[in-house]
């Protein structure tokens, strides 16, 4: 599978792994900050989101091998990876298979552990829309709001909507396959699976995403990782606190 990205700035490469529903572009506020200390930026699509092709395949091992494919074709080793919650187990599961490519970590409000389904909200949300009747971004939104009260995730979720074609909006992203393999969102890393590289865990002050219970098996699987809390933050900490985020990561990496 052949990933889409959005590439920039000139440097050490720095590959950027979204959540899901999300897509690389989520992250290109943050990205050209980050490229401006000599970095150059890979915003990568992950399967069944964004731009990158869809597939009725999805789950951790497979979006691990897609990354692979994707520095293979574009002769990128000694990269820094950060991965947000899905991106974040993604990050976890390439460390540990393919760790001679990475030379740091970063992961973002997730952790190795097993996470319940907690979307089916969202979900039933996007798949209640009708493309032949909602004709405008202000009619997705308000179709939307009786499945998802918090405006900050509409917003986030309807960064996924384009025009089709003239008159139709659509998603971007492979909702049915998503749907379909929703169960693999929320696996667990294999107990023996240990990456032994530099790694970063960064967690939301207002999230429960990282708990204190975790910090052990973190440690245990990562050996060489610190935990780093980011302050005024819930699971979207790079949005939410974009400035310490960016300072946590920029002191990691420049070590």
């Amino acid at each position: 599978m052949k990933l889409y990205a959005n590439v920039f700035g000139e440097g050490t490469p720095f590959v950027i792994l979204h959540g899901f529903l999300g897509m690389g572009d989520n992250w290109k506020t943050l990205a050209k900050k980050i490229s401006e200390n000599g970095y150059q930026m890979h915003l990568i699509d992950q399967r069944n989101h964004g731009r990158s092709p869809h597939s009725e395949e999805f789950d951790y091992k497979l979006l691990a091998s897609d990354l692979l494919k994707y520095c293979n074709d574009h002769k990128l080793k000694d990269i820094i990876l950060l991965g947000h919650s899905m991106g974040g187990k993604t990050a976890m599961f390439f460390a540990n298979n393919y760790p001679e490519i990475l030379s740091k970590l970063i992961v973002a409000d997730i952790g190795p552990k097993y996470y319940p389904l907690h979307h089916q909200d969202i979900l039933d949300g996007l798949s209640s829309l009708d493309f032949e009747i909602l004709k405008s971004r202000g009619e997705v939104d308000k179709a939307l709001s009786s499945y998802v009260q918090d405006i900050g995730v509409r917003m986030f979720l309807m960064k996924n909507l384009f025009w089709k074609e003239k008159g139709k909006l659509g998603l971007r992203m492979n909702l049915d396959s998503l749907i379909q393999n929703s169960s693999e969102i929320g696996v667990e890393l294999p107990e023996d699976f240990v990456y032994k590289g530099r790694t970063l865990f960064l967690k939301g002050q207002k999230s429960n995403y990282i708990v204190e219970d975790d910090e052990s098996r973190i440690k245990r699987q990562f050996p060489q990782s610190q935990i780093n809390e980011i302050s005024n933050a819930g699971h979207w900490l790079h949005a939410e606190n974009p400035t310490e985020f960016l300072v946590s990561v920029m002191r990691f990496v420049k070590v």
